[in-house]
């Protein structure tokens, strides 16, 4: 029997399963769907070691997010996995996002984040390709490969003698007082304990240890674009719109790469699969999800304006051309090269509010990460802590 089974090979599972290993709770064995780890969420997003200035202080995302910033930069360091630290640029490009600019500013002192404030001609000296009438500099925003780190934790657990175990999907759970065994279409595994870090599953998960989650997660496609290598120079610094703070997504946004290109995203389209990565994916079970909720049908009705416009350009390159060209006004609909998107697993509450913070779930045997999107990357090491703290009383 293990000690522990982490379900889910993304960042945040191949975190906790590092944790556990780290403090000597085992044996722990990690199981994963798909052929390798880092599939999805984890393996598709901008890379970006997020400073926390966006987050309600106090809440677990400014908290994990200051703390997982750091851990994250050491962890690198200490295994030699490259970290560019270009810092972050938030752009203003009218007086209400101007208004909101001045509102994280207050934010950057709140949570113990140096921000610095550039009117419009030092945004353009440093930055002479983008324009704004003002910006906030993030220096310690930096960039990384989530997904290099995910396969260094996954190294350092089978090295400590746990298990990783990829291509094993679950398709069942029974849960007693002593145990928790878990069917899968590879045979069945028994554990004293089990964490679901399922990321776009999180919810399905929960039902299957019988669980009824107030909340369904929904699928949001964050669709990217290449600039051409010629152009790759454009900026030496992540640049992001001013975020709108209603909705949980960063805006269309630059991201100088590791190897030296550069690329634009992500839009947040709602997706109609919840793994389906090509444009035009539908899976129908995902569909019926979506339909049968209620929450779905809320945030349909008061996001109209919003989704319509991310549905448009989504389909429309040059609604996509637009929405960077507030900020830098130079790019092209020929310096866009369409790249694989990502998806976000965003849970939504009955009532079609959407969670903005990390949630966390759990039976008498079974944790249940419901809620790790953005900046989830970012605060893995810490989630894993506060994670593995959770189950740490009950262990053996």
């Amino acid at each position: 029997m293990y000690e522990v089974v982490v379900v889910g090979g993304g960042i945040v599972g191949a975190a906790t399963a590092h944790e556990l290993t780290s403090r000597g709770l085992g044996p722990v064995l990690v199981l994963d769907k798909e052929p390798f780890v880092a599939r999805h969420q984890t393996g598709h997003n901008s890379g970006v070691i997020h400073s926390g200035i966006y987050y309600e202080p106090g809440s677990h995302k400014a908290v994990m997010c200051r703390e997982g910033a750091a851990a994250t930069k050491a962890f690198a360091a200490e295994h030699g996995i490259p970290v560019t630290e270009c810092g972050k640029l938030l752009v203003a490009t009218d007086r209400r996002e101007l208004e909101r600019l001045s509102a994280l500013e207050e934010r950057a002192k709140l949570n113990s984040i140096d921000a610095e404030t550039l009117d419009a001609a030092e945004l353009r000296r440093r930055e002479p390709h983008v324009t704004g009438l003002g910006a906030l500099f993030i220096r310690e925003t930096a960039i990384v490969d989530y997904t290099e780190i995910t396969a260094k934790l996954v190294h350092l657990v089978t090295e400590a003698g746990g298990e990783v175990r990829t291509g094993v999907t679950v398709t069942g759970v029974r849960e007693t007082t002593d145990a928790v065994t878990l069917r899968t279409d590879r045979g069945g595994v028994t554990a004293r304990r089990v964490v679901f870090c399922a990321g776009l599953q999180a919810d399905r998960m929960a039902r299957l240890c019988g669980l009824a989650p107030d909340v369904r997660i929904v699928p949001f496609r964050g669709e990217y674009y290449d600039i051409v290598p010629h152009r790759a120079n454009l900026v030496s610094t992540l640049v992001y719109p001013v975020p709108d703070p209603d909705l949980p997504f960063l805006g269309v946004h630059l991201t100088p790469t590791l190897d030296g290109g550069l690329n634009v995203g992500p839009s947040a389209v709602l997706g109609l699969s919840r793994e389906g990565y090509p444009k035009g994916s539908l899976d129908w079970r995902d569909v019926r999800d979506m339909a049968s909720f209620p929450g779905m049908w809320r945030v349909a009705r008061g996001n109209v304006r919003v989704g319509l416009r991310e549905m448009r350009n989504s389909l429309w390159k040059r609604g996509y051309l637009k929405e960077c060209r507030k900020y830098c006004p130079e790019l092209t609909l020929e310096d866009l090269i369409p790249r694989e998107a990502g998806i976000r697993a965003q849970a939504v509450m009955r009532d079609g509010s959407f969670v903005h913070d990390f949630l966390v779930r759990r039976t008498d045997r079974t944790l249940h990460v419901l809620n790790a999107p953005s900046p989830a990357a970012t605060s893995a090491l810490p989630i894993a802590a506060h994670v593995v703290s959770l189950l740490d009383g009950t262990l053996g």
